[in-house]
């Protein structure tokens, strides 16, 4: 037998993978390239996979990433690194920006053709990251700013195009606080714990010193005696003008103070306006403005809902929560518990599939002039040959191209069979209706962490200031997108089974988040499928706001949507009612009911001649006829 033809980007993964091993001194390092995000974990490197045609832009990519785990390794001690880092989340995620801006640099500055790899890789990444179009500073990550600028200190370099937004929102802020300390790191560059400790006097100077936990050897002591004397001298500076300012208002005052943090404890409204910023001239269909509900839903309304910061909410793809081999592991385990309902769901499958494939069907017109010769006819020619010939042409029949999104609620209270089941159901789903050509985007909503998270910390760092609003960091994981063909996100949904995923749910802003991705779409029919187990629950924010803040947001946005988007909504409630929420929902008492419950809804939903009900009002009366097709730019 011949042997197989070696692959044409083989002998560059080979030749990448051994100038990676020699770089970062470690001959046994294990080296594989794949679609997921570049990563380094102990003796295991995972680089981005080229394509083959091996452009000059995907080649510095792959390059860029592979250098910059190749310096990590050669030039970081992890020992070191973990006495001197901080325990506090923000102020941790500030410090590993700080010590990879320190190794990248050290090798930029060494090797020209390293320096436009790392360049490469790092467009690559804040590209991927969306941060280009980042608006202000609760799209912009602090680590990430803080990480940029030390790398301008540290080789001179300019930012590249990409990550102007995220440095821009946050240099005026980081260089009044700690820039003189800046100036200063290019001094410990190679002394990786004089580095840490000089981070560790920046993270202090941007006020997150209670973050740092203990003093790992004495030397934060000068800098903390530094600052309070400074803070004791601004104390009495304060109260001088103060004295001297007779007649500022009070409100006058709290105005000042917020003008002079740059508004950084103002509560952020949920939504953006972005869409009602575009050209309405591009979104023209016929000469007529295409339907847009007035305002989007969940913005600041009636109900005063608020969010106290966004900074430090995902939204985040399945694949980078996960490592490659536990989602293996996860998605093995899924398929096991698929097998055992393999017979029932398969029927439920089957019973869509016919219903669907019978609105795609199609028909054909028979006894006609011209067209396709009719064989079973012919008969008619032999008895009679002064009988003409009958032709027959094919038909399409009418079926507008449709989307389904189904978004799972991913809430502690869903753990066990409920979540394993909806898991099960979305799976058999997404791959029934790409079969019959719908596309299928799945999303799952939650928290990143029980009681608060960072966003509590802030608001407990800036003396708890009242009526807060939502208090907790959101994390929206997208499962699949429509896009994305199931084979490839298949393995994604192991994630929903992995352990200390599901937290708490705030509904409200997933409908909403859910809802916006879907009116983006171009599909003339968009069907949003929501699955819950109970009302929105969140301890963090109902300690500090009304018993009901959650649920009445929810109401708002899905009234919002029902009464003024063309988006289909359904509803499905395991064990709690959400009839009192949706117009077209259903409740079931068992998690074994999901997969009958989803496929009859959508089953009813595509049987309907005329789609959706009338739109209406808030007041009930019907809405003018609007285009279906909603052309909208995907931002």
């Amino acid at each position: 037998m011949a042997p197989k033809p070696e692959s044409p980007i083989e002998p560059f993964k080979q030749a990448v993978r051994n100038t990676l091993r020699a770089m970062g001194a470690e001959p046994e390092l294990e080296v594989s390239y794949g679609t997921e995000a570049p990563q380094l974990r102990g003796l295991k490197a995972r680089l981005p996979l080229p394509a083959r045609e091996l452009s000059k832009t995907e080649i510095a990519q792959t390059r860029g990433a592979a250098d910059a785990f190749a310096l990590r390794l050669a030039l970081h001690d992890e020992g070191t690194h973990a006495q001197f880092a901080p325990p506090g989340s923000s102020a941790r995620a500030i410090f590993e920006a700080a010590e990879q801006a320190r190794v990248e640099a050290i090798g930029a500055n060494a090797m020209k053709g390293v320096a436009r790899n790392l360049d490469a890789a790092l467009v690559q990444r804040l590209k991927q990251k969306g941060y280009a179009k980042a608006r202000d500073r609760n799209e912009a990550p602090l680590a990430e700013a803080v990480g940029l600028m030390m790398r301008e200190r540290l080789t001179g370099r300019a930012t590249p195009d990409a990550g102007k937004a995220v440095i821009e929102a946050w240099r005026s802020h980081i260089e009044a606080k700690a820039g003189s300390d800046l100036e200063k790191l290019h001094d410990v560059i190679r002394d990786q714990a004089a580095f840490a400790r000089m981070t560790r006097r920046i993270l202090t100077d941007l006020g997150m010193g209670d973050e740092l936990g203990d003093d790992p050897d004495g030397s934060d002591d000068d800098q903390q005696s530094e600052q309070s004397e400074q803070q004791s001298e601004d104390s009495q500076d304060q109260s001088g003008e103060t004295a001297e300012a007779q007649g500022a208002s009070a409100e006058e005052t709290e105005m000042s103070e917020t003008d002079g943090e740059e508004g950084d404890q103002q509560a952020v409204e949920v939504e953006t306006e972005e869409r009602a910023a575009r050209s309405e001239a591009d979104d023209m269909v016929d000469g007529k403005q295409p339907f847009r509900p007035q305002g989007q839903p969940g913005a600041r309304s009636e109900s005063g809902y608020k969010v106290f910061t966004t900074q430090y909410d995902e939204v985040i793809g399945a694949e980078e929560l996960c490592d490659t081999e536990e989602l293996g592991r996860l998605r093995a385990y899924l398929d096991q518990q698929l097998q055992a309902m393999q017979g029932v769901v398969a029927r439920l499958a089957n019973r869509l599939q016919r219903r669907l494939m019978a609105k795609q069907n199609r028909t054909w017109e028979f006894d006609l002039e011209e067209g396709m010769l009719d064989a079973a006819r012919l008969s008619r020619v032999v008895i009679d040959p002064m009988h003409p010939l009958s032709f027959k042409i094919e038909k399409d029949m009418n079926f507008r191209d449709t989307v389904v999104t189904l978004l799972l609620d991913n809430s502690g209270s869903m753990r066990g069979r409920p979540i394993m089941v909806a898991a099960m159901c979305a799976d058999i789903l997404a791959r029934t209706l790409e079969r019959c050509n719908v596309k299928v985007e799945i999303l799952g909503f939650t928290t990143k962490a029980w009681k608060g998270g960072q966003s509590r910390d802030r608001w407990l760092q800036e003396n708890k200031p009242p009526a807060p609003g939502r208090l907790n960091d959101l994390r929206h994981i997208i499962y699949k997108s429509a896009d994305a063909p199931w084979r490839r996100a298949r393995r994604n949904l192991g994630l929903m089974m992995r352990e200390g995923l599901l937290k708490e749910n705030i509904d409200g802003e997933a409908l909403m988040w859910a809802h916006n991705r879907l009116i983006a779409r171009p599909e003339q029919r968009r069907i949003l499928m929501v699955i819950s187990d109970g009302a929105p629950v969140d301890d963090s924010t109902l300690s500090v706001n009304s018993g009901n803040y959650l649920e009445k947001h929810l109401r708002e946005v899905i009234e919002t949507i029902e009464t003024r988007s063309p988006i289909e909504v359904i509803a499905i409630g395991i064990g709690h009612d959400v009839t009192r929420y949706y117009k077209r929902a259903v409740t079931i008492v068992d998690a074994e009911q999901l997969g009958g419950a989803m496929t009859d809804k959508l089953a009813e939903l595509f049987d309907e001649d005329t789609g959706k009900a009338p739109e209406r009002t808030s007041r009930g009366q019907p809405i003018q006829a609007r285009h279906r097709r909603v052309p909208v730019r995907a931002g």
